[in-house]
């Protein structure tokens, strides 16, 4: 959902989420989130590795991103388009290791 839309107390669907659409809600279902008090406290860089585990592929790292805007709402703050989150997610991967990929080769 556009997060200019996003009514904290209407989460009735996970695509009531920021930036969430149909296809995010199906892999957020896919690595066994169903409900969106699922996310609160989850490290979005964990769900990104499961997701691509459980689907053996490597996702796009903005998957990332999107995940980072859900948990933090979900966690108390303001909801924020996806990209507002890009850069935080480079400087994360950037500190844990410079030279590794955010999940496994596909």
């Amino acid at each position: 959902m556009n997060p200019l839309k996003v009514d904290r107390t209407r989460i009735a669907r996970l695509t009531d989420l920021p930036n969430i659409g149909r296809a995010s809600a199906e892999d957020l279902r896919l690595i066994g989130i169903n409900e969106a008090s699922q996310l609160a406290g989850m490290c979005p860089f964990e769900l990104y590795h499961r997701l691509c585990e459980k689907t053996g592929l490597r996702h796009d790292p903005c998957v990332i991103d999107v995940f980072m805007s859900v948990t933090c709402f979900m966690n108390g703050e303001p909801a924020r388009p996806w990209w507002a989150f890009t850069a935080i997610r480079k400087a994360a991967l950037a500190e844990r290791a410079p030279h590794a990929s955010p999940g496994p080769a596909g």
